[in-house]
């Protein structure tokens, strides 16, 4: 598929771009090889094979999920003006 000077005009109208006249040409032929990339990856064979979530195949290391700090909410609270149950409690703003 290939665009003329009519269907960029209506692309860089779509896309609120002003693009003035000697950069129509320019432009066309760049929109013209992108599209002709896609249609070169497009016509590849890719049956079979599966998508990758990363192109090197690399696993994170992980550490173990475990607690390694003390809980210190109730001395955080301690302070705090108002609590109940756990929860800090704030005045109501919204009337």
């Amino acid at each position: 598929m290939a665009l003329d000077r009519s269907d960029v005009e209506k692309i860089a109208h779509l896309a609120r771009l002003g693009l003035n006249d000697a950069d129509i040409p320019r432009t066309t032929e760049a929109l013209n090889s992108i599209l002709g990339l896609v249609d070169q990856m497009q016509a590849v064979d890719t049956t079979g094979i599966e998508p990758l979530a990363h192109p090197l195949e690399a696993s994170q290391r992980l550490r173990e999920d475990a607690v390694t700090e003390v809980n210190h909410r109730d001395s955080y609270q301690a302070i705090a003006p108002a609590v109940q149950d756990g929860l800090y409690l704030v005045p109501k703003v919204i009337d």
